[in-house]
């Protein structure tokens, strides 16, 4: 491998201009790549918007032949058929000893499926991680950085099995900000409209989404909570197959929120082996920080910024034994992009 591929310090934000691509240059610049060539690249559309990289001005760039070339790390930050469109320049890098991380799980070749990651994978299927004397080895890998959403359904299957799980189901409620900045925008501008009895816009949703739970969008949007289910079926699947965990029933519907991936869950438990200690001590070691008895509960607001996922005390059901509920929150931006700066931290 030429040299400039071990010891380059070039990244690649590609997808800078999305909410995650902005939270994981923030997070990269305040991480062992702090001084790092940072180059910012996006679709057209988002091609010449002024930002900052290093505490220098930056403008982001559209993607090019050669916007890969000689780059240390690679973010996919876009949307999925944003990576799908430069797959083959992101493949010709990986080859060329690029690591590549990518949010979407679409950065899959002929040769090689896409590694899914967030910290606590390495425990439940053992440690595969290489530590940074190994990193020449990890070099033109690829890896799957695993949403807030997935990583709490996979939490609970692998946390659980041990209390004789025998069916989980999670309903996750989709914050705006899955839609980018456009959605935040839709949700503001609705909010007001409907407040002030004005006729509402909805050029994302194609509905009414402000004070509006739904389980599906109007037929001209290009936002889809069917695509997104099954986006997510697949991730978790990708997690828990072959691994002697439970697939978890999954669920997604829209919750008019601007932040925070919340979620309510249902796990059928061996009686013998479930009490209110033995089901939040295994949370505990699953990942997940358990609320106490005198905190208000997770929720949208209070995980903002944070970088676990939050979970409430769990409650037995009386009407059916050995049926636990259970109710999370997560930053849906800041814990998927703090997951991949941990593990280029890890690999380089």
């Amino acid at each position: 491998m030429p040299s400039f591929e071990r010891d380059s310090q070039r990244i690649v934000i590609a997808g800078a201009s999305s909410l995650l691509g902005a939270e994981l240059k923030s997070l990269l610049e305040e991480s062992k790549f702090a001084g790092w060539d940072f180059r910012l690249v996006d679709e057209e559309v988002a091609a010449g918007t002024l930002t900052e990289a290093g505490g220098e001005p930056a403008v982001i760039q559209p993607v090019e032949e050669g916007s890969f070339e000689k780059a240390r790390l690679v973010f996919f930050t876009g949307s999925p058929a944003f990576v799908e469109r430069n797959l083959e320049s992101a493949i010709r890098a990986e080859r060329a000893g690029t690591i590549v991380f990518d949010f979407t799980g679409k950065f899959e070749t002929k040769d090689c499926a896409p590694s899914p990651y967030f910290p606590k994978l390495d425990d439940f299927w053992g440690s595969r991680a290489p530590s940074s004397s190994e990193s020449h080895s990890v070099a033109g890998s690829h890896h799957w950085i695993i949403s807030s959403a997935g990583v709490a359904a996979t939490s609970l299957s692998f946390g659980l099995r041990n209390l004789g799980l025998k069916k989980l189901t999670v309903i996750f409620f989709r914050p705006v900000s899955e839609a980018g900045r456009a959605g935040i925008e839709e949700l503001e501008s609705q909010s007001g409209q409907l407040l002030s009895c004005q006729n509402i816009g909805q050029p994302v949703f194609d509905t009414q989404v402000a004070f509006n739970l739904l389980e599906r969008y109007g037929p001209a949007s290009r936002q889809s909570l069917d695509a997104a289910r099954n986006a997510l079926r697949a991730e978790v699947s990708e997690c828990v197959q072959n691994q002697g965990a439970v697939m978890p029933s999954i669920q997604v519907v829209h919750a008019p929120a601007f932040y925070g991936m919340t979620f309510a869950a249902s796990a059928e438990l061996d009686p013998g082996l479930a009490d209110a200690a033995s089901v939040a001590n295994a949370c505990k070691s699953s990942g997940f920080s358990v609320q106490g008895e005198m905190d208000p509960g997770p929720n949208n607001v209070s995980v903002a910024g944070e970088t676990s996922i939050q979970l409430g005390i769990p409650q037995s059901d009386p009407l059916n034994y050995g049926t636990w509920w259970f109710w999370g929150a997560a930053d849906n931006i800041r814990l998927p992009a703090w997951n991949a700066v941990k593990l280029a931290e890890k690999l380089v």
